[in-house]
């Protein structure tokens, strides 16, 4: 039975991909998520805690976000709620195979019997399978520049990517991903050169 339920592990680990590179938050922030932060009818989530992990006798601890700003309301695409909808029945089936060994933390990233699942898991996973296909490792918080970098560039102004990231101001953003913001300015330019040449006689 504990072989099998191991499996779920692996299992969640395609929303925890798929959240990150959509919504681009933190590791810690992904890892707090609970089933009660998520809104299945207007499909968005609610960032109000972190999961962390310490050696020692503290192990896996829950904490406030990073700053105020960090505090958040995200939009999820409709597939994506549907996936966290399934991933929940999923996890209430595991739970029944589980019976009394179950921790019902509410969390949606969990180990085989229900706990937290240490931050650093996702990590991992995700290293060694880019090692074992031949793709380049960047790291989970890559999920969250390609975020930012696209969003600037495809036209999302800096105040709405600075929220969305949970900057504590926009000047953050800025200073972080000037090299979007440069690009973003390039495109816009181009385009109105576009537009001129467009309508020259």
């Amino acid at each position: 039975m504990k072989r099998s339920l191991k499996k779920l592990i692996l299992v969640s680990l395609i929303p925890t991909i798929l959240l990150l590179a959509y919504c681009g938050m933190r590791r810690g922030e992904l890892m707090g998520l609970e089933f009660k932060d998520i809104d299945f009818e207007n499909n968005t989530l609610e960032i109000v805690r972190t999961s962390n992990y310490q050696n020692g006798s503290t192990g896996i601890y829950t904490s406030t976000p990073k700053t105020k700003s960090s505090v958040r309301e995200l939009y999820l695409q409709p597939h994506l709620t549907e996936m966290i909808r399934q991933w929940y029945d999923e996890q209430q089936m595991n739970a029944e195979k589980c019976g009394d060994l179950w921790v019902n933390s509410d969390r949606l990233f969990i180990n085989w019997r229900g706990e937290p699942m240490r931050p650093y898991y996702p990590y991992k996973w995700l290293k060694d399978f880019c090692e074992r296909e031949g793709v380049p490792f960047k790291g989970l918080h890559s999920f969250r520049h390609t975020v930012a970098t696209q969003s600037i560039v495809n036209g999302v102004d800096v105040s709405t990517v600075s929220a969305i990231l949970g900057h504590s101001n926009v000047s953050t953003t800025l200073n972080i991903y000037t090299h979007a913001v440069r690009k973003a300015k390039a495109k816009a330019a181009n385009v109105m050169a576009g537009l001129i040449d467009e309508n020259d006689p």
